[in-house]
């Protein structure tokens, strides 16, 4: 107390006794004039609802002549309990974030400016370094073997093993069509690849069968489009 100014203390005392005699007056006036200042109707609607109250699983009654029911509240209402409920019963909260991201503009900007990055290293690299053309085709001599350009060696490989209609339309047809549906048949949402071994052995058999076609088509085919070992033969074909 040795820390309080005496100023502080006098005032503090001041008001206890100011408010110990303003409730000491509140109550004696309140029940003088208790019946004239509150109506009879209060009353005997108060005197109801707690009768009702203390009656369990009892149900508020509705006055004889439709008025408001015996013991309700302003406006009618008979609720006379609030229900606490946890913020987290309503609310949902995520504690883990998740790795989402609006496509645009963040997603579609920064695959455009990784398209800009590959074109402008693609340009570059032409300016420095050659294309190795051939000479002008010579349409009186064609080439043996005459292969089509790398990325078309797998479908070429394939003409040699099936019928035009299978190796052309069928087989790419359908592998077009099972790439198309994949997202539909595994709607697996992580992004780890352990988590997703249909689509990863999916996309490693589209990936290895092309690859394998590719290969054996530019290092094992000789004249004549004959199968060959590069090691006895020699390799015919150029990038």
């Amino acid at each position: 107390m040795a820390g309080i100014p005496e100023h502080l203390l006098k005032r503090a005392q001041e008001a206890r006794e100011k408010a110990a005699a303003g409730a000491s007056g509140a109550t004696t006036s309140a029940s003088s004039e208790g019946d004239s200042r509150i109506p009879s109707e209060l009353l005997d609607r108060n005197k109801s609802a707690v009768a009702v109250a203390e009656k369990p699983g009892a149900v508020v009654a509705s006055q004889s002549n439709g008025g408001v029911p015996v013991g309700a509240g302003p406006g009618g209402h008979t609720q006379r309990l609030l229900t606490v409920v946890k913020s987290g019963s309503i609310q949902d909260v995520k504690a883990v974030p998740v790795d989402k991201v609006h496509t645009w503009p963040h997603l579609l900007g920064i695959e455009f400016v990784a398209a800009l990055a590959c074109t402008a290293f693609t340009f570059m690299f032409s300016w420095f370094v050659n294309a190795p053309l051939l000479q002008a085709a010579n349409f009186n001599k064609t080439p043996n073997p005459s292969k089509a350009p790398w990325y078309f060696l797998g479908l070429q490989e394939l003409l040699t093993m099936f019928h035009p209609m299978i190796a052309g339309v069928t087989i790419p047809g359908m592998g077009l069509i099972i790439l198309i549906l994949a997202p539909y048949l595994d709607r697996n949402e992580s992004n780890r690849p352990e988590d997703r071994k249909i689509m990863t052995s999916l996309m490693t058999v589209h990936l290895m069968f092309w690859a394998v076609l590719v290969i054996i088509g530019s290092f094992f085919r000789g004249p004549g489009f004959n199968f060959v070992f590069p090691w006895r033969e020699g390799i015919f074909f150029e990038l």
